[in-house]
């Protein structure tokens, strides 16, 4: 298992020569999160400029705007990849979203509406899982693979399955006019690259949902992309649906990263519609999982799930970052036969993709992880020193070397 605190890993995109990419550090000259950029295996600091991400995303061009913006070079990325993650004495990457809200999306995928109605069936119960399985594909078959959601044709194989017993609250989301869309994480919760994800002690039975996460701003409009982790706990949701809060929001449940890729003119979502996000996961047993998610498979266009998520029905004014589903839901069988997966702690979790990079966490007990205290008003008496007299003539001349490890110019 790779040693995230020593070991510095890749994580920009393979075309990273061609990318404009932004993201945030830990910065513990200033105590809080700078907003940076990726130029030649160096972060610029473009905090004097865009306070937070959220303000960089409602630039008209935020990508126009990285693209030319001039920030002093603070670090290595190489240095602040190999830091211990969680030292608040040492700069280490965050997740690169800030104000946005984090919203999810539910089952947009053939195969993880098979999941979750399994899940279902057997009450959250793993033992169960594989005697269900079984029953559940050979009652519903390969039929709703090529199903669209809210479709004539999706109302008939609702109305087939519930008259074969196999109704689930689950076929409406994946099936019907609406998509599931639920608040992932609390604004400035989520952990970025390198950091700890946490499992809970009440699941035994849980999982990495490896997906590709929408950056919106204010007005509904997606202005690049990045990676995200949405730990599920599959034994708590199935034992209900309205436990979803209790298996989506945990203390390091939601990772996001490693850096936005923002759009601009040779770069869009249309380039992400076949995309193949990657899934490997590493423990310390051994044991080796690797799996693909293909957004050619998603059932709904990300213009849907944006448009169920803002609108006239709901605004974010800080913007939002929209996790698009995935159709990952592992089966392989990591101990006895039969019991399908679930994690350890120190299992290594490595997402990628060729065009929005790495995301690398490794899965720690919740109470284990340092505690989630940098909040909101943490966050807005942080911005407030910038904007004092005191904080500009600072940053006008810049922390001294020795305070940050800064990269001279």
């Amino acid at each position: 298992m790779k040693d995230l605190t020593t070991a510095p890993l890749p994580c920009l995109p393979e075309d990273e020569a061609d990318a404009i990419l932004v993201g945030r550090v830990w910065d513990p000259h200033y105590e809080g999160p700078r907003v940076v950029t990726v130029r030649d295996g160096e972060l610029l600091d473009l905090t004097d400029e865009f306070p937070t991400v959220a303000d960089l995303m409602e630039d008209s061009a935020p990508g126009q705007a990285v693209a030319t913006a001039y920030g002093p070079p603070r670090w290595s990325l190489e240095d602040v990849l190999g830091a211990p993650v969680g030292d608040p004495h040492l700069p280490h990457l965050l997740a690169p979203i800030d104000l946005q809200v984090v919203k999810a999306c539910g089952v947009t995928f053939a195969e993880s509406l098979i999941e979750r109605v399994i899940e279902e069936r057997c009450g959250g119960d793993p033992t169960r899982a594989a005697a269900v399985r079984r029953l559940v594909l050979d009652t519903l078959g390969g039929s709703i693979t090529a199903v669209t959601p809210g479709s004539a044709e999706a109302s008939r194989v609702k109305e087939v399955l519930t008259a074969q017993s196999m109704w689930s609250q689950y076929l409406e989301v994946g099936l019907g006019p609406h998509p599931e869309v639920f608040t992932k994480a609390p604004v400035l919760s989520s952990v970025g690259h390198g950091s700890a994800i946490g499992i809970p002690p009440f699941s035994e039975w849980n999982n990495p949902e490896p997906e590709l996460v929408l950056i919106v701003d204010s007005t509904g409009r997606v202005k690049g992309a990045t990676l995200g982790n949405d730990v599920n706990l599959r034994d708590v949701e199935g034992r209900s649906a309205l436990l979803l809060g209790m298996a989506k929001d945990n203390n390091g449940s939601c990772a996001i990263g490693p850096f936005v890729r923002l759009f601009h003119a040779g770069f869009d979502l249309d380039d992400l519609r076949d995309e193949e996000i990657t899934l490997r996961v590493e423990g310390p047993d051994g044991f080796l999982l690797e799996s693909c998610n293909s957004l050619a498979r998603i059932s709904r266009s990300f213009e849907e799930l944006v448009a169920a998520t803002h609108g006239s029905h709901h605004q974010y004014p800080d913007g939002f970052a929209l996790f698009t589903g995935t159709l990952f839901a592992p089966s392989q069988d990591r101990g006895e036969p039969g019991m399908g997966f679930t994690h350890q702690h120190g299992d290594t979790v490595t997402i990628g993709s060729p065009r929005l990079g790495t995301l690398t966490n490794v899965t720690r007990p919740t109470g284990e992880l340092p505690p989630w205290e940098f909040g909101i008003r943490a966050m807005t008496a942080y911005l407030a020193t910038l904007r004092s007299p005191a904080g500009a003539a600072e940053a006008a001349v810049g922390p001294s070397t020795a305070a940050t490890g800064t990269v001279s110019p």
